[in-house]
């Protein structure tokens, strides 16, 4: 199956029961078309960088899922039809991909988000850095200069 994502920005005026239903139909009408939905990224409501049927912010979704190209063709259709939808744009970022494989790294990759320190926290280890990293750099401006030796680079 071909892998795709779809970024959508949906009207910022909606409540948020219509907005939540406005999401559904569009990975329900994957799934209802032979294709296997992802991943579902609701980013929010963001400012956007241009006005866009006269709204200068929107809702942005992320839908990446598996399917045929006749998906495509129907969510295209739907998206145009659909006053709700501000813009939207598909990217193919496979021809033959595995859905269940792809689900499962998705999983793999969200609780890992949740480890990473936060920004306000500061880092376990304050030590210096060894000798040994200390020399990295040394060496590295030594392979570039004979690498430019090598390539005839005069300095």
């Amino acid at each position: 199956m071909r892998y795709y994502e779809t970024l959508y920005l949906v009207n910022p005026n909606l409540g948020d029961e219509e907005y939540g239903d406005v999401v559904t139909k569009f990975t329900s009408l994957v799934e209802k078309n032979k294709g296997v939905v992802v991943k579902v990224d609701e980013w929010g409501k963001k400012t956007l960088a241009y006005e866009i049927k006269k709204f200068d912010r929107g809702y942005y979704v992320l839908l990446q899922y598996c399917g045929e190209p006749e998906v495509l063709v129907e969510l295209k259709r739907e998206f145009g039809l659909d006053e709700r939808i501000l813009k939207y744009q598909t990217v193919k970022l496979s021809d033959n991909e595995d859905p269940e494989s792809l689900k499962s790294k998705a999983d793999e990759a969200s609780p890992k988000a949740s480890e990473e320190p936060k920004a306000s926290e500061e880092p376990k280890s304050t030590e210096e850095p060894k000798a040994e990293e200390k020399q990295e750099p040394e060496q590295d401006t030594e392979t570039v200069k004979k690498q430019e030796d090598e390539n005839g680079v005069q300095q």
